[in-house]
């Protein structure tokens, strides 16, 4: 296999609200932590253990402007993006590294009554921003959904 993969997919609770932050050229990022979950129950004293992991999610541009209008803390969201590793000095002089979640697709999952963000939906921005409940749906583009009906094949 010649080619690589750099995928993510993550289904999560927001630990925060999403922190914008704005560029001179007209861009904008906007960050957040998610928290996934893993529970199991212990065999040796039968109790449940939940353990939770922390991701950084970073999204960009218009879908960072809709995360932040419509999405808050405690809020469950679908996100699909690519791991990237960044690095900068701090201020004590040492240097710190942080893996993040850069976003390429995402799907609001919460209901509406129960997010900060109200009931307002805008228009169709090119990104799935459903906030009802819904299983998680593969994407239109995806060769398998691509094909015909049986009703229509000639065979």
């Amino acid at each position: 296999m010649s080619g690589t993969l750099n995928k993510v997919m993550l289904i999560g609770h927001l630990g925060d609200d999403v922190k914008m932050n704005y560029f001179e050229g007209g861009g904008c990022i906007g960050r957040f932590p998610l928290a996934t979950n893993e529970s199991y129950v212990n065999r040796q004293t039968g109790e449940r253990v939940t353990n939770t992991e922390w991701h950084n999610i970073v999204v960009r541009n218009k879908a960072a402007e809709v995360c932040e209008k419509y999405i808050g803390k405690g809020d469950k969201i679908y996100v699909e993006g690519r791991l990237k590793n960044r690095q900068w000095q701090g201020e004590d002089g040492q240097m710190r590294y942080t893996t993040e979640i850069h976003v390429t697709d995402f799907t609001f999952l919460s209901d509406k009554g129960s997010s900060n963000g109200g009931t307002q939906q805008s228009g169709n921005t090119g990104i799935q921003q459903n906030t009802q409940p819904q299983a998680v749906q593969p994407k239109q583009n995806d060769s398998y959904m691509n094909q015909e009906d049986d009703d229509d094949l000639p065979f």
